[in-house]
């Protein structure tokens, strides 16, 4: 109340409008992995362990580094006639094993699909064992442990955790993962099936928290090239049918070196390395996917029937009688989403179910992330109430800024319903939601009821004969 003291004048502003609600970020993921630095203020590895936000490869680049320089072996073999004049030759680029480290490669997937803003969490560098240990003391584990002090990300994902020794201990990480989504109720899990065994890889994830995720397989075959240091693959050379090489002093050299040397042979050699492309498990597009359907439909659309960018195709092609026990399992209710390739369409993702398959309130990947996004969204923007009276005046105003806020929804088209009635209600109230003890007590009790839009996941076309009437 004003002190009027002198007299005069006095204009008050009365307040008559509602607070609203701001909609929370729903598609900025944290990925958890290795990468080449950490760096920070020169210092390589300062940012190890603390999540970091950029919003580009670029940026990436710059405070993380790039991709592991992986081993390439080069062969050129010559064919000469009995002349020693060169009649063909043959380069061969192979590389045995890839190492273990995928984080980058992922984060490069992520923005070809859409990605904008994301979190990256270095848990080592290069050289490093790729770790999960139970104790969270290292490793991606730990990675997941740190993430509990950073509010903004609302998805998690684990590049190199495919890189681990067996699906049990991948299994352990996909398992602290749900547990943490499930502790913070404001993100969700992206998981890889661990190699090709879906009762292994069901097994290893354990039961608990299988709403806050979701599993997708298979791997895909991306048009991306390894990372190398032309300074480090050397060159081997062989002639067949004659006695003297056509390329001379060639045998031992560097890419780079050739590059002065053999500028032709050069070019030839790093055509045929481009053509190594990187196999990568999914979730990297995937995340990218859930944040461009996102912006461009909303949460509430699944992320599903959707194009996957920057791929040839996936390595294994599952068919129509695979997915049935991909999409469904009877025993567990894990279900795990398809990526598959479709004629005249190329590869979509063929599925939109959580782990919690057989759970007919949390089963679809859209519903789930709606009801973080909505929750989050009301939690955040009632944090002004917090030792206001606890009166009718209040609940009134809690009870009108979430009921603009669904409004907005439900038109939108995040709700089902003819009728703001029939998508939701919103309660508060003494002897309705309160009673006098939760008034002493200091509680304020809001109910919130939604009826969420589901995905039309089975479309039943159903055609008759009709007899002929004239």
């Amino acid at each position: 109340m004003a002190n009027y003291k002198t007299p005069g004048v006095y204009i008050q502003e009365i307040s008559t409008l509602p607070a609203s609600i701001a909609g929370v970020e729903t598609a900025i993921p944290a990925f958890i992995g290795y990468t080449e630095r950490a760096t920070e203020n020169g210092n390589d590895t300062k940012l190890r362990f603390k999540a970091t936000r950029i919003s580009s490869l670029l940026e990436f680049e710059e405070i993380f580094g790039g991709p592991n320089n992986e081993n390439i072996a080069v062969t050129v073999a010559d064919t000469l006639d009995a002349n020693d004049v060169l009649t063909d030759r043959k380069i061969t680029v192979s590389l045995a094993t890839p190492s273990a480290y995928k984080l980058y490669y992922q984060v490069q997937m992520f923005y070809n699909n859409g990605g904008g803003p994301c979190y990256i969490m270095s848990v080592g560098g290069y050289g490093d064992a790729v770790s999960a240990p139970a104790n969270n003391s290292a490793g991606i584990t730990k990675g997941i442990l740190e993430l509990e002090k950073v509010d903004e990300p609302t998805l998690l994902v684990f590049p190199d955790a495919v890189s681990l020794a067996d699906v049990t201990e991948y299994g352990s990480v996909i398992s602290a993962s749900l547990a943490h989504c499930a502790k913070l109720q404001d993100r969700f899990t992206i998981a890889d099936v661990f190699g090709t065994d879906m009762g292994a890889f069901r097994t290893a994830i354990g039961s608990d928290n299988l709403k806050y995720g979701a599993a997708y397989y298979p791997n895909l075959n991306t048009v991306l090239n390894y990372g190398f240091s032309e300074s480090v693959v050397d060159v081997d050379t062989h002639t067949e049918n004659g006695a003297a090489a056509t390329v001379d002093n060639v045998q031992g050299q560097t890419l780079s070196a050739l590059s002065a040397s053999h500028p032709s042979l050069y070019r030839a050699i790093l055509a045929e390395i481009k053509k190594l492309y990187v196999d990568l498990s999914p979730c990297g597009s995937v995340a990218g996917i859930y944040a461009r359907v996102d912006r461009e439909r909303g949460v509430w659309k699944a992320p599903a029937n959707v194009g996957v960018r920057s791929v040839i195709g996936p390595v294994v092609k599952v068919n129509h009688e695979e997915q049935e026990l991909l999409n469904v399992d009877a025993s567990t209710g894990k279900s795990i989403n398809a990526i598959r390739v479709f004629t005249g369409k190329g590869t979509l993702v063929w599925g939109a179910r959580t782990l919690a398959g057989n759970d007919n309130e949390w089963r679809y990947v859209s519903v789930r992330r709606l009801y973080i996004y909505i929750e989050e969204s009301v939690k955040k923007a009632t944090e002004f109430v917090v030792f206001e009276p606890n009166d009718a005046n209040t609940w009134l105003r809690v009870k009108t800024m979430i009921e603009n806020f669904l409004t907005t929804l439900w038109r939108d088209g995040a709700l089902a319903g003819a009728k703001t009635e029939d998508a939701f209600f919103v309660k508060v109230g003494l002897g309705v939601t309160m009673t006098a003890l939760d008034i002493l007590e200091g509680r304020l009790n809001v109910e919130i009821g939604l009826a969420a839009v589901r995905p039309a996941e089975f479309i039943i076309l159903k055609f008759s004969h009709k007899l002929q009437e004239s």
